[in-house]
């Protein structure tokens, strides 16, 4: 493992904000890295992800990627790809395991072709003719923070998220809708951290429920039987491996009849006040700065 005094001389931009329908969380996540980083006496600066980043990290002459994006454009590889053909090395999970989490369509391929619990699906693109066992749940297949997500328990409410889904991408995921315990996993290289259960107080662990402070309660560690604890570890590393996933990344679940059952994978989980990777880490007894010295230590070229 590199030591982190070598990243003290190196330039470091924090990739944050960027085009995706999750920009505001991305700049939030951002700002606490980067506030983080200044306050270790890093030399970091914060670089918004737009059209021009690759004229920016150039004038910049930065040296190191601590991404901070989250959504299209940032979590789905094609940054990660530019970073390495500028031979810059970056934070979390190289190309391949970037895009082919973020497709939840590929996702549910691949889960499904290893035999990991994942809820029943139909993919569905340009088709409003959509038939599906209720009740279930549609969702774009290239978005994140659950925007463009629906739950439909009636016949009368599939038109209107059929039209919201589509708002957002030409591909949609329906899958069964389980009503269980939420969970997550966070994973750090090889370190499993304490699994979070999430509880929203309206229900339904949405957009607002996410991050809105109060609207939704955390319970570290999550209130699970050893047993299920156990199989969601398992299930976790399993994808964590599977998908070449590295650095930091987060493993979603539902648990329905004692099954852990993956929804979500994300490889550039959020760090705000209100984010479960830092609920998690925080439970060990560490700081945030040490959370952010932990990814920045695994930076690096993925190919």
């Amino acid at each position: 493992m590199k030591g982190i005094e070598c990243f003290r001389e190196k330039k470091i931009g924090v990739l944050m904000g960027g085009r995706s329908s999750e920009r505001e969380i991305s700049l939030k996540s951002g700002k606490a890295i980067l506030d983080s980083l200044v306050r270790q006496g890093f030399n970091a600066i914060g670089i918004d992800a737009d059209e021009n980043l690759t004229e920016t990290l150039k004038r910049e002459a930065i040296e190191v990627a601590f991404i901070a994006l989250h959504g299209k454009w940032g979590e789905d590889g094609t940054v990660q790809g530019l970073l390495e053909i500028c031979n810059i090395p970056y934070t979390g999970s190289g190309v391949l395991g970037s895009a082919i989490a973020m497709d939840k369509a590929m996702m549910k391929h691949i889960l499904s072709s290893a035999d990991i619990p994942t809820p029943p699906y139909r993919i569905f693109k340009d088709n409003n003719n959509i038939k599906f066992p209720l009740p279930f749940v549609i969702k774009p297949a290239n978005e994140g923070s659950t925007i463009g997500i629906s739950i439909v328990k009636k016949k009368e409410q599939i038109k209107e998220a059929i039209s919201h889904a589509y708002k957002y991408d030409k591909k949609v995921i329906v899958e069964k809708y389980i009503n269980g315990q939420e969970i997550t996993v966070g994973i750090i290289d090889n370190m499993m951290l304490p699994i979070v259960e999430v509880r929203p107080k309206k229900g339904f662990y949405d957009f607002e429920s996410k991050y809105t402070s109060g609207m939704t309660e955390y319970l570290v560690p999550a209130k699970i039987s050893k047993s299920i604890e156990k199989k969601a570890y398992k299930i976790a590393r399993k994808v964590y491996d599977l998908f070449e996933l590295s650095g930091c990344a987060r493993i979603d679940m539902l648990i329905d009849s004692g099954i852990p059952y993956v929804i979500d994978i994300n490889t550039s989980p959020g760090m705000t006040e209100t984010s479960l990777v830092p609920k998690a880490w925080g439970y060990l007894g560490k700081t945030f700065d040490e959370l952010i010295e932990k990814i920045l230590i695994g930076a690096s070229l993925k190919i």
